[in-house]
């Protein structure tokens, strides 16, 4: 089973990414949870260049930055573990770059979704959850910003309004309330998922 976390920044993913996969040991389920970008050794440095506050770069290396850290990802952490029957659970895909170079930077999203389609080898979440945040909010929740969350308010209603539309086309793809606590965000995900108890 392949989970993936959508969702701007601040809305609450990495926290979900913990808790779910706790919930997922306690039922005895064999969970791997990552990240993007990030979720290996070329990841982490990708993340590191394209995080850091105040780096200038072109939305195209932008995306081709993310393109490599997925493709990196899929072939090395996600496509394994499904194949040894582990379920993975991943903060950002596919529709992270649709939302973010895509709609936040202009990009053509024909673009974003070959490359998405070159970097998976077609590979789709089995379930998708965006954690929907008011822009406003999730600004308001941001102390250290990154290149990203230094980004205004104007991009971020971009982001959202993309994300809302693209859950819409997604298999299993369901929108869930970023603002409330933890604990019923991941009760309501866990009650989505086939695991009992």
């Amino acid at each position: 089973m392949f989970i993936v976390l959508e969702g701007p920044d601040a809305s609450g993913k990495s926290t979900q990414l913990d808790l779910l996969e706790k919930a997922l040991l306690a039922r005895g389920v064999h969970v791997v949870a990552t990240r993007e970008p990030g979720g290996t050794e070329v990841g982490a440095e990708l993340r590191r260049l394209l995080l850091q506050p105040g780096r200038g770069m072109q939305p195209l290396t932008e995306l081709l930055l993310m393109v490599a850290d997925r493709h990196e990802h899929v072939e090395e952490v996600i496509r394994p573990a499904l194949r040894d029957g582990k379920w993975v659970l991943c903060s950002r895909y596919t529709l992270s770059s649709l939302a973010y170079q895509g709609a936040g930077r202009g990009l053509s999203g024909e673009l974003v979704g070959r490359l998405n389609e070159l970097a998976t080898g077609g590979l789709q979440p089995d379930f998708t959850f965006l954690l929907d945040l008011p822009p406003a909010v999730a600004l308001e929740r941001t102390r250290e910003r990154d290149r990203f969350e230094g980004e205004g308010l104007a991009f971020f209603t971009q982001v959202r309004a993309s994300y809302l539309k693209l859950i819409r086309s997604v298999r299993h793809g369901y929108v869930v309330d970023g603002t409330r606590p933890p604990a019923e965000v991941c009760r309501e995900i866990l009650a989505r998922l086939p695991v009992a108890g």
